[in-house]
C-alpha cells in the first residue's frame, strides 16, 4: 500500500505501471534523467503539494490503481462466453469495487461481461447499437451514462419504442435527492432503470478570477465577462452533453453561443484541478464532475462551487431486457442494492438514487432535463444543433 511519506522513486521502482497515472496528470521530467533524479527523491506529500492536488485523494487514486492487479483476473478480463450478456461503461474510481461485487452473484459463470472503465469512452457501444436490428442482437443488461446513447433515435431509443426494455425497481421509491417537488429522475414510462448520477459543478481559480463576481449558478456563467475563461468538459460526451441540452431548453441557442465564446479550453477535469500550477492559459472557472473537485488542495487558490440552482445530472442508466426478468433479476438487484449505492456515492462522489443511501448533500440541488422533455422532443437533433452551434461560437 502507498502512503503519503512514501518517494516518488520508491513507488515507481514498486509499482513502475503507475507512471502513466502520473504522466497523464501533468506530472513531467520522467524521460529527463537529471530531472527525474531530483524528483524521484521528493516524498509524495512534497511533490502534490507543489502541483496543487490534495495529496489523500492522489494516494488513493494510486492505490485504486494498485489494486486492479489484485482483482481476481477473471472480473478483469472481458469474459466472452455465457448465456447472460452485460456490456457498458462504469465509473473510473469505483470500477474495482463494482467488478469485485460479482463475485456475490450465484450464477457468475452464466455471465459473459464486457465493462469497461468510463474514460475509455462509448463510441465502441454506440457502434453496436446502432447496428442493432432486434432485441437479439442487443446485450442483456446495459449500465452507463450517455444522453445520447440512450435517447437518440437511431440508438437505444428506437428498442424503448419498442419496449424491449423494463425498469425491474419501479415500485421502490428513490432517494428524496431526486426526487421530489422539483425534481423526478424515475422514468415514468418503466422502460430505464438508474442506479446513480453525475452531477457537474463549478470549481474556481480565484487569482485568475480576480475583481470579476464568483459566478452562482448556470445562468451566471453566460455573462461575457467570462469569455475565454472557462474550461468545459468537451472529452467526457455523457456530462458535455447534458450540459449542452439543459442550457439549451432552458436559455436558447443564444446559451451555447456564449458559451462557445467562453471556452478556454478542453481539459480533462484531472488537468483542470491542476490548472492554477500549470504555465499556459489558465481557466478561471472550470466545470467538471463533482467528484474531481475533492482533488484540489484544500486552502489553496482553487474553491469548488455547487450551483445554487442546481448541478446539471448525467444519470448512470441501467436497462435490462423485458423478455428475460427471471434471469436478470440477481444481477439487477446487484446493480440497484444498497452496497453498491454506497459505494457510487461515498467512494466515487457519485450521488446513489437508493432510498436509503446518505449521499452527504443536504441542502445541496440538482438540476435534470426531465423526462417531459426527452420524451416530446428529438434529443438527436438538438444535441447536433447545440454542437454544430458550439463549435461555431468557437472559431
Amino acid at each position: 500500500m502507498i502512503i503519503k511519506t512514501d518517494t516518488l522513486g520508491n513507488t515507481l521502482k514498486k509499482h513502475p505501471e503507475l507512471k502513466t497515472t502520473f504522466i497523464n496528470r501533468g506530472f513531467k521530467g520522467f524521460d529527463n534523467n537529471m530531472v527525474f533524479m531530483q524528483i524521484s527523491q521528493l516524498s509524495l506529500d512534497s511533490l502534490l503539494k507543489n502541483k496543487g492536488i490534495n495529496v489523500d485523494s492522489f494516494v488513493d487514486l494510486l492505490n485504486s490503481q494498485i489494486e486492479e492487479d489484485t482483482v481476481d483476473v477473471t472480473l478483469m478480463d472481458n469474459k466472452e462466453t455465457g448465456s447472460i450478456r452485460i456490456i457498458g461503461l462504469l465509473p473510473c474510481p469505483v470500477r474495482i469495487p463494482l467488478l469485485e461485487r460479482f463475485t456475490t452473484l450465484s450464477n457468475l459463470d452464466d455471465i459473459n461481461h464486457n465493462l469497461k472503465a468510463a474514460s475509455e469512452g462509448l463510441d465502441w457501444l454506440k457502434e453496436e447499437v446502432e447496428i442493432a436490428k432486434t432485441e437479439e442482437d442487443l446485450a442483456d443488461v446495459y449500465v452507463s451514462a450517455g444522453f445520447d446513447l440512450f435517447f437518440e433515435d437511431n440508438l437505444m431509443k428506437k428498442f424503448k419504442d419498442q419496449k424491449v426494455f423494463e425498469d425491474y425497481f419501479t415500485d421502490i421509491p428513490f432517494n428524496s435527492d431526486f426526487e421530489n417537488e422539483t425534481i423526478s429522475l424515475k422514468d415514468p414510462s418503466k422502460d430505464y432503470s438508474m442506479i446513480a448520477t453525475v452531477p457537474a459543478v463549478f470549481l474556481i481559480n480565484t487569482q485568475i478570477l480576480g475583481d470579476r463576481p464568483m459566478p452562482k449558478t448556470w445562468k451566471d456563467l453566460l455573462n461575457p465577462i467570462y469569455e475565454n475563461l472557462i474550461s468545459l468538459p468537451v472529452s467526457d460526451f455523457d456530462l458535455f452533453n447534458a450540459i449542452l441540452i439543459h442550457l439549451y431548453k432552458e436559455f436558447g441557442l443564444d446559451a451555447i453561443k456564449q458559451l462557445g465564446k467562453s471556452l478556454v479550453k478542453s481539459m480533462h477535469p484531472a488537468e483542470m484541478v491542476k490548472s492554477e500550477k500549470r504555465n499556459r492559459v489558465k481557466p478561471a472557472i472550470s466545470i467538471m464532475p463533482y467528484f474531481f473537485t475533492k482533488m484540489a488542495l484544500p486552502g489553496s487558490v482553487m474553491q469548488a462551487v455547487w450551483p445554487e440552482d442546481g448541478a446539471i445530472v448525467s444519470p448512470i442508466f441501467m436497462l435490462t431486457k423485458r423478455s428475460k426478468k427471471k434471469e436478470l433479476l440477481e444481477i439487477a438487484n446487484l446493480f440497484t442494492s444498497f452496497e453498491t449505492g454506497e459505494i457510487l456515492s461515498h467512494k466515487g462522489l457519485f450521488p446513489s438514487i437508493h432510498k436509503d443511501v446518505d449521499n452527504n448533500l443536504e441542502g445541496k440541488t440538482f438540476k435534470w432535463v426531465g423526462w417531459d422533455y426527452i420524451n416530446n422532443n428529438d434529443i438527436g437533433s438538438i444535441l447536433k444543433l447545440c454542437m454544430d452551434t458550439f463549435e461555431g461560437a468557437m472559431k
